[in-house]
């Protein structure tokens, strides 16, 4: 049975002040560039706090990896898969993105298991 719970999205958080050993950490460039990737994705519209507090953790695993961890490389694809961050692992997830056209064109009855006004920008099939 599917259960439609209605969305209540929040604005992505700004990554934290943390310190690693006692020192305060510095975010590499391209996590702060993933990081607000990820703001500005579709995928991420409807992210409520407990989407954004996941991927928060997955940040310093982002890091982490680009400061040569390379041993976190397995729990960090898994994580991000659970976000849908590739084409395989959207169809995976049976997200597919579409055009406005393409929504408009299928409908409402596009998912009638969601109500219209709670319908995403991305077409679960």
């Amino acid at each position: 049975m599917l259960k439609v719970i209605p969305v209540q999205p929040t604005t992505q958080p700004a990554l934290p002040d943390v310190e690693v050993d006692g020192e305060p950490f510095e975010w590499p460039d391209i996590t702060r560039d993933w990081w607000r990737m990820w703001a500005e994705s579709p995928l991420s519209k409807d992210f409520t706090d407990t989407d954004w507090s996941e991927l928060r953790d997955t940040a310093m695993l982002h890091a982490r990896f680009w400061r040569g961890d390379h041993k976190v490389a397995p729990e960090l694809r898994l994580r991000v898969a659970k976000f849908g961050a590739t084409p395989e692992d959207r169809a995976r997830l049976r997200i597919q993105f579409a055009t406005a056209e393409h929504v408009e064109a299928r409908g409402p009855q596009a998912n009638p298991a969601v109500p219209h006004h709670n319908r995403r920008r991305l077409v679960g099939e």
